[in-house]
C-alpha cells in the first residue's frame, strides 16, 4: 500500500513538473531549439530512384562561390569532383586555375602558391580556425563538405516510423533550406544578443553570429532561373547534399538492384524448397 501511495506522489510530482515547464515555456520561459521545425520540401533526390538535378547543382554551386565561399570552405571537395555536376575537363581546369593553394617545399624549403589544379580541394577562405573567428565575431564558419548530412533537425515518433518506408533522407537538406530562408525581425519581447541575428529554425538557439546572406537578385543565374532567396537557398542546399553524398544516385540502384536479387532469390530458394520436400511424407 505505501508502494502504491508513493508511486501516486511520484507521478503527481512529474506531471506537476512537465505542467510547470510548459506553463513557463508559455511565459516566456526557455523553449526547445529549434523553435520552428523545417518545413518538408520537394527535392528531384528524394525517395528511392531520386536524382541530382544538374542544373540545379551548378546553380548552387555559383551560390557557394559568389556567397558562402567567402566564409564557409569545402575542405573535402576536388575540383575534378564538379564533372559531376555536368563540367567538362576543360570547364573544371578553368575553375581550378581561378583558385591559388599552398604547395611546397621548394628547392630552398620554402612554401609557395600556385594556381590549382583538378586534383585539388577548394582551398579554404582562412588561414586557421583563429583567423576565422576574428572575421566572424568569434564563431568559427564550419566547413560546408558535410553539412547536409551533419546538420538535421530529429523528427520524432510517429514521424521516424514512416521515414523509414517513405526513404526520408532530405533532413538536413530542409533543415538547411529553412535556415537560409528562416531570417526575421525578433518578436516582441525576445531579445537578441550583440552580433548575432534572430533565426527561430537555428539549432542551438534563437539567433546566430551569421547574418542574412541571401537576398534576391544577389546572384545572375544563366538560365533564367527566379533569382529569389527561396530558389538560391533550394539551390545551395542541392549543391551541398551531392558534396555531402556524391554517389547517392549509384547507392540508390546498387540498392535496387540488390532488393531486386533478394526478392528473386527468396522466390528461387521457396520453390526449391517445395520441390525438394514435395515427395518426402510429413
Amino acid at each position: 500500500m505505501k508502494t502504491i501511495f508513493r508511486g501516486a506522489i511520484t507521478l503527481g510530482l512529474v506531471l506537476a513538473t512537465a505542467l510547470a515547464a510548459g506553463a513557463a515555456e508559455e511565459e516566456g520561459g526557455t523553449p526547445h531549439y529549434p523553435i520552428k521545425k523545417p518545413t518538408e520540401e520537394n527535392w528531384s533526390f528524394e525517395g528511392p530512384f531520386g536524382t541530382y538535378d544538374k542544373g540545379q547543382l551548378q546553380r548552387g554551386f555559383k551560390v557557394y562561390r559568389e556567397v558562402c565561399a567567402v566564409c564557409h570552405s569545402l575542405d573535402y571537395v576536388a575540383f575534378r569532383n564538379l564533372e559531376d555536376l555536368g563540367y567538362s575537363e576543360a570547364q573544371v581546369r578553368a575553375i581550378a586555375s581561378e583558385y591559388e593553394v599552398e604547395d611546397g617545399p621548394d628547392s630552398f624549403g620554402d612554401m609557395f602558391m600556385r594556381p590549382a589544379k583538378p586534383s585539388d580541394t577548394f582551398p579554404p577562405p582562412f588561414a586557421n580556425p583563429e583567423q576565422a573567428a576574428a572575421a566572424n565575431n568569434g564563431a568559427v564558419p564550419p566547413d560546408f563538405s558535410l553539412i547536409a548530412k551533419a546538420r538535421a533537425v530529429e523528427r520524432g515518433f510517429p514521424t521516424f516510423v514512416f521515414d523509414v518506408f517513405t526513404q526520408y533522407a532530405e533532413s538536413g537538406v530542409d533543415y538547411i533550406h529553412a535556415l537560409l530562408t528562416g531570417y526575421q525581425d525578433p518578436p516582441e519581447g525576445v531579445e537578441v544578443p550583440e552580433g548575432t541575428y534572430y533565426n527561430p529554425y537555428f539549432l542551438s538557439g534563437s539567433s546566430l553570429a551569421m547574418a542574412q546572406p541571401l537576398f534576391d537578385g544577389l546572384v545572375t543565374y544563366d538560365d533564367g532561373a527566379p533569382e529569389t532567396v527561396d530558389q538560391y537557398a533550394r539551390d545551395v542546399s542541392a549543391f551541398l547534399m551531392w558534396a555531402a553524398e556524391p554517389h547517392l544516385e549509384e547507392r540508390k540502384r546498387t540498392g535496387f538492384n540488390v532488393m531486386v536479387f533478394l526478392v528473386l532469390f527468396g522466390a528461387l530458394v521457396y520453390l526449391t524448397k517445395r520441390k525438394v520436400w514435395s515427395t518426402t511424407e510429413h
